[in-house]
């Protein structure tokens, strides 16, 4: 097996302000084709920011898609060309109003490869400095500071859906154990 899909043909079906989709024609590793539907996205970043008390802060805010509000990892979607390491600073900095040291990368998330082409990266650090948040305009959330322990029991418990927020925080839970955070 050579596990590979060639691309044949490409169409753009939508272009908005954040994504773009693609029905793409692929011809698999046996010779006959299928049709891919591509969800295109500049992806996004996010950060696991830790007080000296070892509270994560997390944002909560309402989610259109699924019509809930969800506690989440700060982060945002990054510009065409945009810097990942930068970007999180900045989304760290507007979000919560702090920035980070010892920053650690946590590692690349792809949120559902089966149609998606987000990458969302993700890192760690701890709070050096609290200042003021600056939201976008359309923007709207509430910052909350959670025990990392406590954050780490949400999420097994089911009580954080988001699979960035669920990654970032039992990532950054084992640093913290293992003494490298």
């Amino acid at each position: 097996m050579k596990l590979f899909e060639k691309t044949l043909t490409s169409e753009t079906k939508f272009e908005g302000r954040i994504i773009k989709v693609l029905r793409d024609t692929v011809e698999l590793e046996n010779g006959k084709t299928s049709a891919r539907e591509v969800v295109c996205h500049n992806g996004g970043v996010c950060v696991a920011a830790l007080t000296e008390q070892n509270e994560v802060l997390l944002v909560r805010q309402f989610r259109y898609p699924y019509k809930e509000v969800l506690l989440e990892l700060p982060a945002g979607k990054l510009e065409k060309g945009e810097d990942p390491f930068e970007a999180v600073k900045r989304e760290q900095m507007e979000e919560t109003g702090t920035t980070g040291e010892n920053y650690i990368s946590l590692g690349n998330l792809y949120p559902s490869p089966g149609y998606c082409g987000e990458i969302i990266r993700i890192w760690a650090c701890r709070v050096a400095q609290k200042g003021e948040m600056h939201l976008d305009e359309d923007e709207f959330l509430e910052v909350e500071r959670i025990p990392l322990d406590k954050a780490v029991e949400m999420v097994l418990n089911n009580e954080i859906p988001d699979s960035k927020t669920q990654v970032g925080i039992l990532k950054t839970a084992a640093l913290i154990k293992t003494g490298k955070l």
